[in-house]
């Protein structure tokens, strides 16, 4: 079963438009998820892999990233997986073709929530059993499947953190580099000003030293 379905612009974060399984209480329980979800998206970058599986707990989360849009969704553990990256496929395929040429242009989040009963009816599409059933019709090849990488979500966001700790050490180095350079140089001019500064008075002393002992 998809429990919901996210799809985010990576380079901001910014979700795009998002459907949760209709269950009040289930939505309740996902809310942790959903938050790992939004921190997982916001570790992407270009290098990242397009498609991967990421263990939850008791949950899958599987994504495709593509353009730099990421399609997630979290399945129960059961879930086939190349049913999960073939709907993911067609998510893509249906929300590109509709608002490629607008996914940069918005700036509140969710601005194409419109898109939901789309994911909705995709979602009921997978959750049928005739679906279920013929698994080896889906557009996703299940060799293509096996290839796809399985991480633990936990280690991928620890990762992330350990990454972004080790960003604000090199900013830190390269602003603490760049006042070294400044004041370098600085004090490379101040030296070079009170040096010519001195032969200057030097200069002055010995001419009027000169002007008076012979033209006076």
């Amino acid at each position: 079963m998809i429990l919901f379905t996210l799809i985010s612009r990576v380079a901001d974060g910014l979700p795009l438009v998002a459907s949760v399984k209709e269950d009040t209480e289930l939505s309740r329980n996902l809310v942790s998820y959903q938050n790992q979800a939004k921190m997982l998206i916001r570790r992407l970058v270009p290098s990242s892999p397009t498609r991967c599986s990421l263990v939850a707990g008791t949950y899958y989360f599987h994504y495709l990233f593509e353009s730099g849009i990421c399609y997630l969704i979290l399945t129960e553990v059961n879930f086939p997986r190349q049913k999960a990256f073939a709907f993911l496929e067609e998510v893509h395929n249906q929300f590109s073709g509709q608002y490629s040429n607008d996914v940069y242009t918005v700036s509140r989040p969710y601005g194409f929530i419109e898109f939901d009963r789309e994911l909705q009816k995709l979602q009921q599409k997978y959750t049928d059993t005739r679906v279920s059933s013929n698994v080896s019709q889906l557009n996703v090849a299940l060799q293509d499947v096996q290839r796809i990488m399985i991480q633990n979500i936990d280690d991928v966001l620890k990762r992330g953190e350990a990454l972004t700790a080790l960003d604000a050490q090199a900013t830190h180095l390269s602003d603490l580099s760049r006042n070294y350079r400044n004041n370098a140089a600085s004090l490379n001019l101040q030296s070079s000003i009170a040096k010519y500064l001195i032969i200057f008075t030097v200069a002055v002393i010995l001419l009027s030293f000169l002007y008076f002992r012979f033209l006076w």
